[in-house]
């Protein structure tokens, strides 16, 4: 009766144990991934403090207004029936250089608005600061796809290409794969432009 209870729980711990062990190395690689998505979000930006000064003012204007939807709701004049479904911090590429900001996934777009204004000046001379935005009408996307740096896979993009050829490309997420996923599934569930 000892040796049978014996053997029945001695197969029983190993495995345990190697469920243990599995999720544990689901976690780490979890882990892993989000630090690199961090550690990239960080690179591309032009100053350590200028990245985190951007992150403080939107965490602040996410609070003032009451949630990201709000956020959305805002800058972009969401109509009645757009459902934001997932909003992800990243870059913009652009012929200036990268800019940190938030990409909004919609039911009915796909937009970008940067962290912080930017700062130019009118043909009269006056200086003006707005934040940088792009909204791209789910039904004008032709495709997203997926790239990343040959010779660093962690360096992940993604561009959005539109049905007149225009390409918006997207870098530095903290979480990538949940973002381009995010995208498909938007695009997928458009109903398709009329064709001309």
């Amino acid at each position: 009766m000892k040796n049978q209870l014996a053997e029945s729980s001695g197969a029983i711990i190993p495995k345990k144990m190697d469920s243990m062990i599995y999720r544990m190395d689901k976690t780490r690689k979890k882990a892993d991934n989000f630090v690199d998505g961090i550690r990239e979000h960080l690179r591309l930006g032009p100053k350590f403090s200028e990245t985190v000064k951007g992150k403080l003012s939107l965490g602040a204007r996410i609070l003032q207004l009451g949630g990201v939807k709000r956020v959305f709701r805002q800058i972009f004049c969401a109509k009645e029936g757009e459902k934001l479904l997932k909003a992800s911090q990243c870059y913009l590429s652009t012929t200036a250089g990268p800019i940190a900001g938030l990409l909004f996934i919609s039911t009915k777009r796909v937009s970008f608005c940067s962290d912080r204004s930017i700062k130019f000046y009118c043909p009269n001379g006056e200086l003006v600061r707005i934040h940088y935005k792009v909204s791209i009408p789910l039904r004008k996307i032709k495709r997203a796809n997926q790239s990343e740096n040959a010779k660093k896979p962690s360096q992940k993009f993604m561009e959005i290409v539109t049905m007149d050829n225009f390409d918006f490309w997207f870098m530095g997420f903290l979480n990538y794969q949940k973002a381009f996923s995010f995208v498909r599934q938007a695009i997928s569930q458009a109903p398709n432009p009329v064709q001309k």
